[in-house]
């Protein structure tokens, strides 16, 4: 019998989340090529884990789990995140790879942590050829889980006056990759003595964080009109 891909979806989904309440899913952070440091922030998802555990009742598993973007195993991780300061360079395998990926239920947030940026639009233009990365409005759910950002992402570090963007992927109706720009997100999550950032700055990212894992989680799987623009 053959499987329709809206089924595979929720069954992907529905499996995933399962994971997440009963046997402490991870997080994972994508390992990428072309020299850009994705390992820049070594105590991020540890603490969104623990966040989204105390504030979401998840059962995240603290210790991250490491993803190359052309391994079978990122079907094992509904949520990717990936970061960096540097190059972002997509192969033909590990394009067919993350797009079949994300065809299939998973979720990418990428955020730039100043110096990624020049490399995010031409990779993802490789896995998805046909798509365009589009501002979202403030309305757009993942603003509204848990917690409400009205005014869109928290800016975190300020490395210029430019307002922090967040960017999606939209794929048959489905939010398939969230961009942070102009923010830092990933540093907001990292442990307080790595950048003495101020409470209420690294409390903010946090909850932002745990809002995209909950829209992954919780809304993501449903092809209604509340994961679409």
């Amino acid at each position: 019998m053959r499987i329709t891909r809206t089924l595979f979806i929720a069954f992907f989904l529905f499996v995933a989340h399962t994971c997440v309440q009963a046997q402490g899913m991870k997080l994972a952070l994508l390992v990428y090529g072309g020299g850009g440091d994705w390992y820049a922030n070594p105590t991020s998802l540890k603490n969104l884990a623990a966040f989204c555990n105390e504030q979401l009742y998840t059962n995240f598993d603290l210790k991250e789990a490491q993803v190359e973007a052309g391994s079978p195993e990122l079907f094992n991780y509904p949520f990717i995140h990936m970061t960096g300061h540097g190059r972002w360079v997509v192969n033909d395998a590990e394009a067919k790879n993350m797009r079949k990926y994300l065809e299939s239920g998973g979720f990418l947030h990428i955020d730039d942590n100043y110096g990624l940026d020049p490399y995010v639009r031409p990779a993802l233009k490789k896995i998805f050829p046909e798509l365009e990365l589009v501002e979202l409005p403030f309305t757009h759910p993942v603003y509204h889980q848990k917690f409400n950002f009205n005014t869109g992402l928290p800016k975190v570090h300020e490395h210029d006056e430019k307002p922090a963007k967040g960017y999606g992927m939209i794929y048959k109706g489905r939010l398939v990759c969230y961009y942070s720009f102009g923010t830092d997100l990933g540093d907001g999550w990292e442990d307080p003595d790595v950048h003495h950032d101020l409470p209420e700055k690294r409390q903010a990212a946090l909850q932002m964080g745990a809002n995209l894992v909950q829209y992954v989680f919780m809304l993501n799987g449903d092809h209604g009109t509340s994961n679409k623009l």
